[in-house]
């Protein structure tokens, strides 16, 4: 199957014929509505950690699997759960994934013990990953190119308001339910909202969608996938940055190329038996695809990360409260919902410079967030650092939401959701990479714990934002690629 050909792809790209304009953007908000859900328990459970470990007398070693149990369990589940939605039915994925987030959200409350509820985060963290492809999917298969960068900007805008949002709701809900308690309304809050969206899934889905030339499932391809990200992931999902961490685990890299190369050489034999493989490798032959999926991993790298150095540097060098410290970040979301969403109106406007633009916002944001860290006094931090993540989501929704609707733009309707799935693998691979590299520096730096000189966090928030800085840049520069390769491409096609 290829995809090379923009033209085979136009008569896929009008939206479902029986369903109204109304109809499709109802469906759309119950897809934001479960999708947020997700954002928001993967980026507000790190806040709620001190919480898990009193009311659970968990160990360091155990909070980090609750942490990278999800990640993990996320990750492996995305694209085997994005080929079933294009092969069998997004709405019934969507459905099933929607229906165990919100029982395991129950579980995870209802722990009494770290195994139990490391148990079931990777419950939860399927079920996510179960979801989050058939968001995208459906977005893909609702909208035509008319109105598809206008539901990838609301699509961005909920991705940046949840992650940055995430915390600051996990520090209230520990404050009403207090401190050793206070996570368990983290996850109590999924089953409500998770109800209510199955309710409303059911009845506005659309029970229809292009049928998938794809009739069976790529078992081998599958196991050999899941293996790859599997050996690629844990390493630096359990990386301590500090003393006792153990080196011999990024022997499982060599693990991960061994089978990723193995995957890529099983797909290509089993595609040219006239079979059908777990990812259609034409995908990548598409250049708008391939470049936009490695601009969301570079950027994804970088960016989180900053939040993390924020609010460790706050809470832990400056003595700012959980709530206090996640308060500084809602600028970011602000800021970022509002030019995520202005800028799904632009980017058919001005397509990839805007995701140029926007990146070069986020790098001097990074710059301004050190600036700030380390050049104000103390007690006045905060202020210039959460004015500088108001810049970063002026940026930071200049970056997703265009960058989204530019990826997919080119992938045909049928192949929406194991696209947007690969797509989220590089992003939970990126920020898994980002997450470990600038937390070890941070780490690093900071050698004396919470009661460390403010010096020594000086130095580990310098070392951590110089790597964030790096990374946007790195973006940057393979939106400037792109771009000069579709100007390129623009004029062989004129002189053709």
């Amino acid at each position: 199957m290829a995809f090379t050909d923009k033209k085979t792809n136009s008569a896929r790209d009008a939206g479902p014929g029986d369903l109204s304009q109304t109809a499709r953007w109802r469906a759309f908000w119950v897809c934001i509505a479960a999708g947020a859900l997700t954002i928001l328990d993967l980026s507000g459970v790190n806040v709620a950690l001190p919480s898990i470990q009193k009311g659970l007398n968990a160990s360091s070693a155990q909070l980090q699997l609750v942490v990278a149990g999800y990640a993990l369990a996320f990750g492996l589940s995305l694209v085997p759960s994005g080929r079933l939605g294009d092969m069998r039915s997004r709405r019934k994925m969507f459905l099933i994934g929607l229906a165990a987030f919100a029982l395991a959200s129950a579980a995870c409350a209802l722990a009494q013990s770290d195994v139990w509820l490391t148990a079931t985060r990777l419950v939860q963290g399927a079920a996510a990953g179960m979801l989050m492809p058939q968001v995208l999917g459906l977005i893909q298969q609702l909208f035509g190119p008319e109105d598809r960068p206008t539901a990838f900007g609301l699509f961005g805008a909920m991705v940046g308001v949840g992650t940055a949002l995430g915390p600051t709701l996990c520090g209230l809900l520990i404050a009403l339910g207090g401190e050793t308690d206070g996570w368990r309304l983290l996850f109590w809050l999924n089953v409500p909202c998770g109800a209510a969206a199955l309710l409303f899934a059911l009845r506005l889905l659309p029970k229809k969608q292009d049928a998938s030339p794809d009739t069976e499932l790529d078992f081998p391809g599958l196991a050999l996938l899941g293996a790859a990200v599997f050996c690629l992931m844990l390493p630096f999902l359990l990386t301590s940055g500090g003393q006792g961490d153990d080196p011999t685990r990024w022997l499982w890299l060599i693990g991960g190329v061994a089978f990723g190369t193995a995957f890529l050489f099983w797909e290509r034999a089993y595609a040219a038996r006239g079979k059908s493989p777990v990812v259609h490798l034409d995908l990548f032959r598409l250049t708008s695809y391939r470049n936009g999926t490695a601009i969301a991993a570079l950027y994804f790298a970088g960016m989180p990360a900053t939040f993390l150095v924020t609010t460790l540097y706050l809470q832990e060098g400056l003595g700012a409260t959980p709530l206090l410290a996640a308060l500084a970040t809602v600028p970011f979301a602000l800021s970022s919902a509002a030019a995520a969403w202005y800028g799904g109106k632009l980017v058919r406007r001005f397509g990839r410079s805007l995701v140029i633009v926007g990146t070069a916002i986020v790098a001097l944001a990074v710059a301004g967030l050190a600036a700030a860290a380390t050049l104000t006094p103390p007690h006045l931090s905060e202020w210039p650092m959460a004015g500088a993540m108001l810049v970063g989501g002026i940026g930071g929704g200049l970056v997703i939401s265009p960058n989204q609707t530019l990826t997919l733009a080119d992938v045909p309707r049928e192949e929406g959701s194991v696209a947007g799935s690969i797509q989220q693998l590089g992003q939970r691979l990126g920020t898994a990479v980002g997450l470990a590299a600038i937390s070890a520096v941070f780490f690093r730096d900071v050698r004396s714990g919470q009661h460390a000189p403010i010096s020594q966090y000086h130095a580990g928030v310098l070392s951590g934002f110089a790597i964030s800085f790096g990374l946007v840049v790195l973006t940057l520069v393979m939106g400037l690629i792109d771009h000069r390769q579709r100007v390129t491409s623009s004029l062989s096609g004129a002189r053709a």
